[in-house]
Formats: structure tokens, C-alpha cells, sequence
């Protein structure tokens, strides 16, 4: 019973330690994908503080704008 309790505690990794996006070091599981707590509450704070922005395209199909369907004259 012992041999299959040492047989099933082996846990694999969910996914393969990447490097941190920070700093480059390997992440650690607790902090996937960064290496630290320090190093996700730096990423944290860039995003609060707006340093990093998703860039947003205009829609082409907005209802503000006019659309130019040949339907729509009808």
C-alpha cells in the first residue's frame, strides 16, 4: 500500500515554467506566468496606472455613422 501511495503523490506539472514576463526568470505555479508576487503586482500597477492600453479600432458598422447599404435608401 505504501508503494502505491509513493506512486500517485508524484503530481506533473500542469504546464511547462515559462519565462517571466518582468524579469525573465522561470515561473514559479503560485504565480504563473510571473516568477514572484513582486513581479505580478509590478504588471498589476502598469495596468492600473494605464501604461498599458488595448488599442480599439473603429467600427465600421457603429449606429452613429450612416450606412452606406443600398438597402437602407429603400
Amino acid at each position: 500500500m505504501a508503494e502505491t501511495l509513493k506512486e500517485t503523490s508524484k503530481v506533473t506539472p500542469l504546464r511547462k515554467s515559462q519565462p517571466c514576463p518582468e524579469c525573465g526568470r522561470a515561473s514559479t505555479r503560485e504565480d504563473y506566468p510571473f516568477c514572484s508576487d513582486r513581479c505580478r503586482s509590478l504588471d498589476l500597477a502598469r495596468w492600473l496606472k494605464g501604461s498599458y492600453a488595448i488599442p480599439v479600432a473603429d467600427d465600421e458598422s457603429s449606429p452613429d455613422r450612416p450606412s452606406n447599404d443600398k438597402n437602407a435608401s429603400d
